[in-house]
């Protein structure tokens, strides 16, 4: 293992089994393309050979940082040494940087193949920080390796390379969602597209409730939509889609989230400006629950369901069968709002400009639409919000 900074090198030989070995020592000008000289040997006499598990393949031949690390724009780490202890099976690397830098990361061990190494990963780029999550799914040693890039550059270069040995793995049920992007949490992605103040920084959101907001200020020319997935769906009623609502009010949008069945599930933020038709990537949170949540889900949202738009009452997309439920909705620009179930109920506004009205909702099975009308001369009525009409009681309905 060959460890170098800016002025020495340090270099630890594990030989494979007892007897009489050469090390030999090469070296050339950081700055050359020449090929390495020779420069020393040394003899190492084993008596005793370390019976331990074998090193993971480091092809950049370097452990720790690389040592013209700093004209990559990385000032230190938060772990100097070329072996980096997990005892829980989880690592938390960070990189102050002294300007703005993209990142990516690659894990290595005997056992974890491509597909599963990406799920041990999660990535944040901040102004001046990146951050990288590490799970380790097995027992023994690994390769971390880090890749950085300006945000303007054409190709990443190998920056550090760790040693990580973990002690106890972590379960391989917990390990992250697989297609993170490398904007985790907010950073560079979100602040550029005119996302601030974030009710969540770090990527990793724990909830026992199994519920959560993730806000942020937004510029009037932004709209912004989110997506929940998860590898593995146990048993939810419902399309992922409709766990979650986003509420975008003039400077500032909610993401509401709730969980149908405990995991790991990812939140995807997407966001376009007035000047472009489709949206774009933002940023991914992790959403972690272990404790049998079994919330119900949002009502159906459709197009309409845009800026300004906010859901009162009731919170559930989904409502108890033969039962009288208050609305309470805001709609801009609406001239008509009404509620279609087993009536028509036509919904009033109030002073503070919320349409609401008490709806009876008739048999399960049947849905209750949230519709309105956008001009006095408009004959048609557009759909906003679907709800699902269920039996049971009304615990079990959240």
């Amino acid at each position: 293992m060959m460890t170098v900074s800016k002025n020495n090198v340090t270099i630890k030989v594990t030989p494979p089994t007892e007897g009489l070995f050469d090390l030999m020592i090469f070296a050339r000008h950081a700055d050359s393309q020449d090929p390495y000289n020779w420069v020393c040997s040394y003899q190492i006499q084993c008596l005793e050979p370390h019976n331990g598990e074998k090193l993971p393949e480091n092809p950049f031949h370097f452990w720790g940082l690389h040592q013209k690390v700093r004209d990559f724009g990385i000032k230190e780490s938060s772990h100097n040494g070329d072996l980096l202890v997990a005892p829980q099976g989880t690592l938390l690397l960070t990189l102050q940087t002294s300007r703005p830098l993209l990142a990516m990361y690659e894990l290595v061990n005997k056992d974890l193949d491509a597909a599963l190494s990406k799920k041990c990963l999660a990535a944040q780029a901040e102004e001046e920080k990146l951050s990288c999550h590490v799970l380790c799914p097995f027992q023994g040693y690994y390769w971390l390796s880090v890749f950085v890039k300006d945000l303007g550059g054409s190709t990443f270069r190998n920056a550090a390379n760790f040693l990580i040995r973990c002690l106890r793995p972590v379960n391989q049920n917990e390990l992250f969602p697989s297609g993170l992007s490398m904007h985790c949490g907010s950073g560079i992605s979100s602040s550029g597209h005119g996302l601030s103040n974030p009710s969540h920084s770090a990527p990793i959101i724990t909830t026992k409730l199994g519920k959560c907001n993730i806000t942020f200020h937004t510029p009037t020319n932004v709209e912004v939509t989110a997506s929940l997935s998860k590898d593995k769906v146990i048993s939810t009623k419902y399309p992922l889609e409709r766990y979650v609502l986003v509420t975008q009010l003039r400077t500032k949008v909610s993401v509401c989230i709730v969980l149908p069945e405990s995991g790991v599930y990812k939140v995807g933020l997407f966001g376009r400006s007035k000047d472009h038709k489709d949206f774009v990537h933002i940023c991914d949170y992790v959403i972690r629950c272990f404790s049998n949540p079994s919330w119900p889900p949002f009502p159906r949202a459709y197009s309409l369901w845009r800026r300004g738009c906010v859901l009162l009452e009731p919170r559930t997309g989904v409502l108890q069968e033969q039962s009288w439920v208050q609305f309470r909705v805001k709609v801009p620009k609406a001239y008509q709002a009404v509620v279609l179930g087993q009536e028509k109920t036509m919904l009033q506004q109030n002073p503070h400009m919320v349409w609401e009205g008490d709806v009876f909702t008739g048999a399960a099975g049947t849905q209750v639409k949230l519709a309105a009308k956008f001009s006095q001369h408009c004959s048609s009525l557009e759909v906003i919000l679907v709800f699902e009409v269920e039996g049971g009681s009304p615990a079990s309905l959240g």
